[in-house]
This record gives C-alpha cells, sequence and structure tokens, in this order.
C-alpha cells in the first residue's frame, strides 16, 4: 500500500469580480490583465466568510467524495497564509466543526506551494502508519491581504479551498515521487508588509519559471518515468507564462495542462488542488492516468510530486 488521494472537494465564493469590474476600481484594462496572466475572472469571499468557512466547506465535500466518514479522519493538516486569525488554527476551528474530536490539527505556511506541502506531510505519516486517514485542506482569502490600490497584485489574487483525503491506495496507485524545497534568501520579492501582499513581479517570474519546470522534471525522473508518460500536468495557477514554461519543460501538449487561472486567478495554497477538482469534476483524469502537480509560492518555497491517480 501506498499513500495516495481518495476524495477531492471545493468550495468558491459566489462573488464573481471580473477584469472589466476591476478597469472601474483602477487603472487597468481587461486585455491588459488577459495577455500577461490569463486570469479572466477571480472569486471574492463577503466580509462574514473566513478562511475557516471555506476550508469547512470543501472539507466536507472530500470526505463524502472518499467514501468515508468524519469518524475516519485521523489527522487534519490546513495550507494557508491567511488564517482567521494567528490562532487557533484553521485546522482546529474546522476539527470542532467536522466533530472529529482529539484528533491531531495544524496549519502550515508554505504560501502557493502549501498544499503540496501538505499531501507529502500527509504522505509520511501515512507510510509509516501513524495514521491512516488525513484530511489536508488549501485555503485562502487573498482579498484581505489584497492592495487594491495595487493594479499590479490586485488584479492577480481570488479566494477560494479545496480539500483532500490522504489514505492508503492500492500497488502501483498513489504518490510515486515527491520534492519540496524552499530558498529563504528570495523572501524579500514576495512577502506580506503590514496588511498587504508586496511582491517584485520581475524576480518571482524569474525564479517561477525556473524552478517551476526544474521541479517537474525532477519528480518524473524520481518517479522512473519519461516526459511521455505523463497525461496531465496541474501547475499552481499564478500566470498562464509561468505555467506554460513549466508545460514546455515536460514536453506535454497543451490539452494536457489543467488550467483554471482564467477562472479563479491565483489562490496561493487552494490553487493545485482546484484545478484538480475541477479537472475530475469535469471526468477529464481518470483511473490509472499519471499526474504532476507543482507549485511555488512566497519564502520562496516550491513543491512537485508525481502521482499515479485511483484507489
Amino acid at each position: 500500500m501506498s499513500a495516495g488521494i481518495l476524495g477531492m472537494g471545493k468550495y468558491v465564493p459566489d462573488r464573481v469580480l471580473t477584469n472589466f469590474d476591476l478597469e472601474k476600481m483602477m487603472d487597468t484594462n481587461d486585455e491588459w490583465i488577459r495577455t500577461r496572466t490569463g486570469i479572466e475572472e477571480r472569486r471574492i469571499a463577503d466580509k462574514e466568510t473566513n478562511s475557516s468557512d471555506m476550508a469547512y466547506a470543501a472539507a466536507k465535500k472530500a470526505i463524502d467524495h472518499s467514501g468515508l466518514t468524519v469518524s475516519d479522519i485521523d489527522m487534519i493538516i490546513v495550507a494557508t497564509i491567511t488564517p482567521d486569525r494567528p490562532f487557533p488554527s484553521v485546522a482546529c476551528m474546522i476539527q470542532n466543526r467536522l466533530g472529529a474530536e482529539k484528533i491531531p490539527a495544524m496549519d502550515i505556511s508554505a504560501a502557493c506551494s502549501g498544499f503540496i506541502y501538505g499531501i507529502v506531510t500527509a504522505k509520511q505519516f501515512i507510510d509509516t502508519k501513524a495514521y491512516q486517514h488525513i484530511l489536508v485542506v488549501g485555503v485562502e482569502k487573498l482579498s484581505k491581504i489584497t492592495d487594491w490600490e495595487d493594479r499590479s497584485t490586485a488584479v492577480l489574487f481570488g479566494d477560494g479551498a479545496s480539500a483532500a483525503v490522504v489514505g492508503p491506495v492500492s500497488e502501483g496507485k498513489g504518490i510515486l515521487s515527491f520534492e519540496l524545497g524552499a530558498d529563504g534568501s528570495g523572501g524579500q520579492y514576495l512577502y506580506q508588509e503590514g496588511n498587504y501582499i508586496k511582491m517584485n513581479g520581475r524576480e518571482v517570474f524569474k525564479f517561477a519559471v525556473r524552478k517551476m519546470g526544474e521541479c517537474a522534471v525532477d519528480v518524473v525522473k524520481k518517479a522512473g518515468l519519461k516526459k511521455k508518460d505523463i497525461d496531465f500536468l496541474i501547475p499552481h495557477q499564478a500566470n498562464i507564462r509561468i505555467m506554460e514554461a513549466s508545460r514546455e519543460r515536460l514536453e506535454i501538449p497543451e490539452d494536457k495542462m489543467i488550467k483554471t487561472v482564467q477562472k479563479y486567478g491565483n489562490t496561493s495554497s487552494s490553487s493545485i488542488p482546484l484545478a484538480l477538482t475541477d479537472a475530475l469534476e469535469e471526468g477529464k483524469i481518470k483511473d490509472g492516468d499519471l499526474v504532476v502537480l507543482v507549485g511555488f509560492g512566497g519564502g520562496l518555497t516550491w513543491g512537485g510530486l508525481t502521482m499515479r491517480w485511483g484507489k
């Protein structure tokens, strides 16, 4: 047995903020945003909706999709940089709401790489048989730390949550390889100052194009696979040009890259699992498919994994 994903679920707010809406708020336009980022719209949570609310909604759907019940969950890991408050953790808050009494629960902070970090952390507990079923959630309410007067960042971010139940799967299925990494010297290029996200777009772009491509190739090699074996690439949905660079490094056709950046924008730690959940809901990913997940984020961090889909 190895560790794999047993079920997925998502939550996105109802409010849609389009590029045309942003045109009315700041000096920007739809064509500029689309050609540089690939983003057409993003979801924005209302003031009353917190990260824990979105995480809870996604978690319930993931547990249902897995065919398990709350009593089967042994641990909760939440990846987020926008918790409701510094503590208690979002993980503890949704543990309480789910009624998953006494099981361990913790948040991790790896920005947009957070979901990959969470999945790989869950894998370690499952491989050692310490726990059997672990709920991993990526959730962000980036709208609350976005400076809506800074057009260089305001056009990028959205809110949302997606969750996965990780547990034992049959031989040959599940996570085949992974890589995690960080370069703290690059923290100055993407960070939160006071209440807002600050970013050196040029430096982050250079880092992301290089590291996402390298990481995607590395995890394929670690799995003993070749580029032509990959059925789908799910990159962090930050910027279509960065995503395309990763696709080109893996030498896979355009229709094999899952893309949701156009409708959700950059939702940080929830970006990759949202794209994965949508691909499953649309019937794109099927049992036995080989899937590569790869992302980068503030820290600067990166992470990737290769998995064969199925139980």
